[in-house]
This record gives C-alpha cells, structure tokens and sequence, in this order.
C-alpha cells in the first residue's frame, strides 16, 4: 500500500463539508420534489406545481444522479480517493442535462422567480467547481 504524503489542506475540507452540505440539500430538494411532500407544496403556488408535478421522468432522473453522484463524491473526497472525480463528472454531466431542461424547455420557466433563476446558475457552476477541484487534487496526488 503507497503512503501519501501529500496532505491535504484545510481548504480541502473546507471545501470537502461544505460540497457534502451543498449536496445533502439537493437530495433533500430532490426527495421532497419526487414525495410531493407538505413542504416542499408550501414553496410553490398551484401553478408552478403544475409544471413542477408534470416534469419529465428523464428530468427527475438527472437530478437524483445529480445529488446522489454528487454526494457519494463528497464522500469520497473525506477518504480522499480518485474515485470522486468520477462521481463529480456523472453528477455534472446529469446537472447540465437538468439545467438544460429547466433553462431551455421547461414550459413553465416563465413561472420562474429570482431564486429559481439564480440556481440556474449557482448549481451548474458549484458542479464544475467540484468536478474541477477533485481532478486538481487527485493531479496534485492528495486523492489516491
């Protein structure tokens, strides 16, 4: 077995809890949206619900590949294995499959407020960041 002595900084788990924080609440989005839980009916008016109820299953799959990629690379980053930049690169393909739909085809995208347009940016951006942070460090010999 090859020790590493390459440790890794306190950023990197900085960055490490926060991407695993960041992606928990997406699977918590992603399974109050696929239950059509209590609260997550209470952030919506029964318009956008509509949309929301009548999204495409492929949809829903890229995003419960997205979070769920997502977190096992966080996951993975705590053991510091290479293994996460795969998880990171499956969960960024599937954001970007997501984001398309949402940006692009979603019929119900005029329903769309400031923070739903915001994510539009800020998720897709955080999944190249961790894509990209997990290949530099499995580059620079922290992930093994």
């Amino acid at each position: 077995m090859k020790n590493n002595l390459n440790k890794p900084s306190k950023a990197f788990w900085i960055i490490a809890i926060v991407g695993l924080l960041w992606n928990t609440m997406g699977v918590d989005g992603y399974l109050n949206q696929a239950y059509q839980t209590e609260r997550f009916k209470l952030m919506y008016t029964e318009e956008q619900l509509e949309f929301i109820y009548n999204t495409p299953s492929w949809v829903m799959a890229a995003f419960a590949i997205a979070v769920f990629s997502s977190v096992l690379g966080c996951i993975l980053l705590f053991f510091k294995k290479k293994l996460a930049k795969v998880f990171f690169l499956i969960g960024l393909i599937a954001v970007l499959i997501q984001t398309t739909y949402n940006g692009f085809i979603n019929p119900g995208k005029e329903l769309y407020g400031v923070m739903e347009y915001s994510m539009l940016i800020i998720i897709p951006l955080f999944a190249v960041f961790l894509f990209w942070f997990s290949k530099k460090c499995a580059d620079d010999g922290i992930l093994t």
